[in-house]
């Protein structure tokens, strides 16, 4: 755990209970006079405090230190990933956030399943805690959009990863949004709302799953 959220944490003093208060000191055992460190993702600074007085209930921490620490990835990436089962997205996740994906818009593409739907507010949670193991300062951004046409029009520099000769590895530099296919790929309609020097491929002749390539497309570009 590199920090601990906290919407107050910019504050002088800081009264922890509940939820947190068992975390810190029953999972992460600290102690008393320990320093801790939190953000509030307001802003790019870390706050340091420490625990001055810990009871069964509540625990008191005061301010020591602020610095300013962005930590994130070099390059911003946008994928824009067509929404396949939840529980799928709800293990990829972590590792997107982890790779640095600046941002996921979730896209309702004709071969999405329409029962599906994303709990927003778990998927936060689950950022959450991934931002507070990996580090990063801000955490990913993410949202929803009902169609394919919409996503391309309001991101017309968009690349599409499907089947293609036209490598990835020779556009990574140029690509700060794509879009990745659910189970069954585009529609050949979807296809062609795209310039096609933006259709871009790996150089494998296995078949991967939607999941799989998201993850394989954020390595490739981002580490």
């Amino acid at each position: 755990m590199q920090y601990i959220y906290h919407e107050n944490a910019a504050q002088s003093s800081l009264i922890l209970n509940g939820d947190m208060h068992r975390y810190i000191f029953k999972v992460r055992r600290h102690k008393l006079g320990e320093i801790i460190a939190l953000r509030d993702f307001k802003s790019e600074d870390i706050y340091l405090h420490k625990i001055v007085a810990i009871d069964k209930k509540e625990a008191c921490l005061e301010l020591q230190n602020t610095q300013i620490m962005p930590i994130y990835a070099k390059k911003e990436l946008h994928i824009g990933w067509c929404i396949v089962e939840p529980k799928n997205i709800e293990k990829v996740l972590p590792i997107l956030n982890e790779a640095g994906v600046s941002k996921v818009t979730f896209i309702q593409c004709k071969r999405s399943q329409q029962n599906f739907k994303l709990d927003l507010e778990r998927l936060e949670r689950i950022l959450l805690n991934s931002s507070q193991q990996c580090g990063r300062s801000r955490m990913m951004e993410f949202g929803e959009i009902g169609s394919l046409q919409e996503f391309i029009t309001l991101y017309p520099q968009s690349y599409i990863l499907n089947f293609s000769q036209n490598n990835i590895e020779e556009h990574k530099e140029s690509i700060d949004t794509i879009v990745i296919g659910c189970e069954g790929g585009f529609m050949s309609d979807e296809i062609a709302l795209f310039d096609m020097q933006k259709v871009v491929g790996f150089d494998t002749p296995l078949i991967l799953k939607s999941e799989s390539a998201v993850c394989a497309v954020a390595f490739k570009i981002l580490l």
